[in-house]
């Protein structure tokens, strides 16, 4: 049986969808729910040694509000339900390798996730971090898509 269920985050509507899929499950299972959330650094250029600006610095600050935020959604929900309940945020530019790495680090036994965030167009010919993490994740990734 699964017990500790990962759900990654991008405070997307769907997402939102995951949080309770797996909040829910983790309450019927008498289960334990983390909660992650990767917030982008900024997109700076290597060939700028003046890319570390202001700007760069409030970005940052910004994407890993906006990831406290979400992870704030998992936590509530937990709550709300009294699931046990741990929240996490990363900063990566790989958020595929860093929502596997959380699942590894944390010994969880499934992800629960949506099939595609907000990324628009440009994720649809990139592959979405969901395809990549079921790629490459070597625990079970249980996928919450949206219902037509």
């Amino acid at each position: 049986m699964f017990k500790t269920i990962l759900v990654p985050t991008d405070g997307s509507t769907l997402a939102e969808e995951a949080i309770h899929a797996a909040v829910e499950f983790a309450k019927e299972s008498d289960g334990y729910v983390v909660g992650l959330s990767v917030a982008e650094p900024y997109p700076f250029s290597p060939l700028s040694e003046s890319a570390m600006t202001e700007e760069c610095v409030h970005y940052e600050d910004e994407m890993l509000a906006r990831a406290r935020q979400n992870v704030q959604k998992v936590a509530d929900a937990a709550k709300a339900m009294k699931v046990p309940c741990e929240t996490v945020v990363e900063q990566s530019f790989s958020p595929y390798e860093m929502i596997i790495d959380t699942a590894r680090n944390m010994s969880c036994d499934v992800i629960f996730m949506a099939s595609h965030g907000r990324k628009g167009l440009s994720e649809l010919l990139l592959g979405s971090e969901t395809q990549k993490v079921l790629a490459h994740s070597t625990i079970p990734v249980l996928v919450i898509r949206q219902n037509m």
